[in-house]
């Protein structure tokens, strides 16, 4: 009876380290953020907006210590009408590579040009607008909240 119950325990562990291994190797085929990597801007399709700016969502994961993340650029040409003002629902770091961007919240404006880093707090109101004569490109690191929707 012991014989028994010995190859029944280790079937079961035997099966639930399958289905542990297998669960994992599922979990980072759909997370981008499962290991170290590059993401190349070459292979990523671009998207136009109805007001002509284009991005690339770079990627959108989640880290090894619990945070959703994504990664995203973004190219306004100038006096491109911006996005609506808008809410958002995560924490947002932005920095600005090329040009000069109008950065609209709490009821102010203020300026980043290249170099600049904008920090957006969970549920702020607002909208970035290309102010200069060129196109404005940015980098946008949403963290938390909705960012996994």
């Amino acid at each position: 009876m012991k014989q028994h119950s010995i190859k029944r325990l280790l079937l079961a562990a035997g099966l639930l380290a399958w289905a542990t291994a297998h669960a994992l190797a599922q979990s980072a085929a759909s997370n981008a953020l499962a290991g170290s990597r590059v993401f190349t801007l070459d292979r990523i399709t671009a998207k136009t907006a109805p007001n002509g700016a284009v991005g690339h969502n770079i990627f959108k994961g989640t880290l090894k210590t619990g945070e959703v993340i994504a990664l995203h650029e973004t190219v306004q040409p100038a006096g491109t009408v911006p996005n609506p003002v808008h809410r958002i629902q995560h924490s947002e770091v932005i920095v600005v590579e090329e040009g000069t961007l109008e950065f609209v919240h709490d009821g102010k404006a203020e300026r980043a040009g290249v170099g600049s880093a904008i920090y957006v707090a969970f549920g702020t109101l607002h909208t970035l607008k290309n102010v200069g004569r060129g196109p404005a490109k940015y980098i946008v690191l949403q963290i938390g909240g909705d960012t996994g929707k």
